[in-house]
This record gives structure tokens, sequence and C-alpha cells, in this order.
């Protein structure tokens, strides 16, 4: 990555100010994640409702990622087939049309419908994420791949503690129905954002049309495996955020458990049910706060070194360790919510500096099948970790003992990182990796 200077925030306003493309997308970003996150305490809090039961919560979660490892060898192949704004659009619009269809989950009998509903929603994010991710070197120089992913995941993160904590409040004022409703006008609205996008797209020019046929023929993802695997270096960085997943799973586990049962939050004429919503919304905005951070510390530090951005990796799963070790140990809402917040700091640069690593190794014709693979395993390590976890607080385990445990395991990515990752020269761009022992 040439040049090795500090990020500060200047570089983040300017990229916005300078880049017209950039700036739609990342306002397309900023108003459908913040829509998600209005809608997700809603969810969470009906299935504790429905059911009573932290199993819900985690096959929820299991339906909003596991169909990212269903769909990653379609994804990608449509991705690398078509314009990656046009599959954007469609992903957008598609969920807009089903997350509407929530509103007709009226009671316990429509479980079903709600889990089939996110399973569709969840479809489309793994139409559009690795699409998003693909376009970003096609819209911003190379010297600013890192800049445009802080600025991404500093919008995450605050859609996320934003869009938990006034969710849970809109909810709790409104009722849910209010905040599908929300969510799916969010949608329309990205969408007509990206439509408004215009940039270059080598790997769709001379593509032709897509035709059906192309999702049964496996050729293109064979040829991306082998891309993959004849660079060693891709391939170590592609499985990052797999190991980001064992807390990422037991996340979506324990911070609703923690809010709902451990630390509600009870005003004044508020019922059980309300102030366990209320402490799940605060927690879980408290998960968006670290992540929001994480940019705002991590990236400076790193600057625009390569060498930093893999050590940040191996300090960021340590972070995370230790957030869940003293989440483990809180004795009240105020050390659980400062416990999340150190645990996401570090996940969040885990997350980051992986994109900007992959941003870098991968050339143009490959990225969607690159980034579809990786989220693909990325989401099924969270799925079986949080299937687990949900599994377990209902055999008997407590949340503390959970957290205590997640923490633990996070030594196993610590280790690979630390053995396969931190001992590769630095990345020449004019070099065929597929050539170096």
């Amino acid at each position: 990555m040439p040049g090795h200077g500090a990020v500060s925030l200047s570089d983040y306003v300017r990229l916005v100010r300078g880049n017209r493309n950039f700036r739609l997308l990342w306002t397309a970003q900023l108003i459908s994640e913040i829509g998600d996150w209005f809608y997700i305490v809603a969810i969470y809090s009906q299935l504790l409702e429905y059911t009573g039961t932290a199993k819900s919560i985690a096959i929820a979660f299991v339906l909003q990622v596991l169909p990212q490892t269903l769909i990653a060898p379609a994804s990608g192949v449509i991705n690398d087939r078509l314009s990656r704004r046009h599959v954007m659009m469609f992903a957008d619009w598609s969920r807009a049309i089903i997350v509407l269809c929530m509103l007709l989950v009226r009671g316990p009998g429509m479980i079903w419908f709600l889990y089939l509903l996110l399973f569709f929603e969840t479809v489309g994010w793994a139409l559009f994420e690795p699409g998003r991710n693909a376009a970003i070197p096609n819209i911003v120089p190379r010297d600013q791949i890192l800049v445009a992913n802080g600025l991404s995941s500093a919008t995450w993160s605050f859609n996320l503690a934003v869009g938990s904590a006034i969710g849970g409040l809109v909810a709790v004022s409104l009722g849910r129905h209010a905040v599908f409703l929300i969510n799916s006008v969010s949608f329309v609205g990205s969408g007509l954002l990206i439509r408004s996008m215009h940039f270059s797209e080598p790997h769709a020019d001379h593509s032709g049309a897509f035709r059906l046929k192309y999702l049964l023929d496996f050729s293109p993802i064979l040829e991306g495996l082998r891309y993959i695997r004849r660079r060693r270096r891709l391939l170590v960085i592609l499985f990052a955020k797999t190991g980001l997943g064992l807390t990422m799973g037991a996340n979506w586990v324990l911070v609703p458990i923690f809010g709902e049962r451990i630390f509600p939050v009870r005003l004044e004429g508020m019922s059980m049910a309300a102030a366990g919503m209320l402490g799940m919304s605060l927690l879980m905005g408290c998960r968006g706060l670290g992540a929001l951070l994480a940019p705002f510390i991590a990236c400076p530090l790193a600057g625009r070194s390569e060498s930093r951005l893999r050590w940040g990796i191996l300090f960021g799963y340590a972070g995370g360790a230790l957030g869940y070790l003293w989440l483990s140990l809180s004795p009240d809402i105020w050390h659980a919510g400062a416990a999340i917040v150190a645990a996401n700091i570090g996940g969040s640069t885990v997350w980051i500096f992986s994109t900007t690593l992959l941003q870098m190794y991968t050339s143009d014709p490959f990225r969607g099948r690159v980034f579809s693979s990786e989220f693909a395993f990325a989401m099924l390590s969270a799925a079986a970790m949080n299937y687990a976890s949900g599994s377990l607080i209902d055999f008997g385990w407590t949340p503390r003992l959970l957290s205590m445990c997640t923490a633990a395991l996070v030594l196993v990515p610590i280790g690979a990182w630390a053995i396969f990752a931190l001992r590769f020269p630095a990345y020449n761009a004019d070099v065929d990796e597929s050539l170096i022992e």
C-alpha cells in the first residue's frame, strides 16, 4: 500500500466531499443500515415474547447469516458477471418487499413465516454485500481504500448504535409494525441512491447478458477457487473473518440475553417486557459504539502500512477476547456496556483491516467471488457459534459462563493468525503471488 501516512479525520471528509460515487454509496448504506438496526431489536423482542427461549434468537441469527454460505457460489458468479450496481439495486428493492411482509406476523403461530422472511432477506444481503465490497476499489483510488473501509465500518457502527437505541424506543412507543415499515422504506431509498451512481466496471464490459444457466455452470466457481488457492497470502486473509465469527456468533445471543434477563432497564410504569427490550437496545447500542470507535482509533495507528494492518488484526482479536472476559465479570449494565464497547473495538478492527488487505490483493475479475467466499466462511462460523450459544443457554449455561468461554475460544484465531499471517513478506503489486513460495 503506497505511503504510510496516518489516516486523519480530514481524509474521511475529503473522500465524501470529493467522490460522488462513494458519497452516494455511503449515503445508501447510512439509510438502509439504520433501518436494519431499527427492526432487529423489534424482531428479537418479538421472538422472546412469543417463544421465551434463547434458541429462537439463535435460529433467527442463523437464518440471517447461513444463506450467505449457501448462496455464496452463485452470488460470487453474479457479482463477477453482472454490473455490481445493478445487483445492489435488485437486492435493495427485493428486501424492501420482504421486510414489508413482516407486517403480516401477528402471533406465535406465524413465527415460521418470520423465519422464512429472515432467510430471504439475508439472500438479498448475500447478493448486496460482496458487490459493495468489490465495487469500492472501482470508485476510490488505491491509497484511499483504507479510508473508505474505515468510514463504511464507522457508518455501520453508528447505525447499529443509534438504530438499536432509537429502534427500541420507537418499538416501545409506536409498535413493531412502524419499525418494519421504516426499514422497508429505507431499502427503497438506498436502491434509488445506488441507481444514481456511474462508474467503470471492467469485469462486466465483455461478459454479455446474464443467463440463468450460468448458475449451473461451475467453471467460474472452480476458476475462483484456483485463483484463491494459488495465492497463499490471500487464502490466509480470507479466513480472518472466520475467526471473528466465533465472537460475532456468540455476541448475537449474549447481548440480547444480558440486556433482557440480567440488566433490564426499569423505568417507572414500564412493564418487564419493555424493560428487557430497553436493556437489550442499550447494550446493542454499546456494541455499535465500540465498532464506531474502532476506525478512529485503529486506522490512524495503522496508517497505510500493510505490516501494521496485519499486526492490527492480531491485536483486534486480543481486544475482543479481553472484552468478553470483562463482560463475564460485569456487576452492572455500565460495566457490561463498557465491556461490549471494548470487545467490538477489537472485532471491528479485524473486519476493517482484513477487508482492506483483501481489496489490495484481489484483481477485479475475481473480487466478487473472493468476497462471497470470505463472507460464506465467516457467516458459517458465526451461525454455528450462534446456534451453539443459544442451545447452551437453554441447556442451563449462564450468560456469564458462555461469555468467559467465548473469550477463551478466541485464543484459537489469535494463535492461527500469529503463526500463518505475520510471516509473509511485504506485498508487491508487481509480483504474481502464485509464484511466491
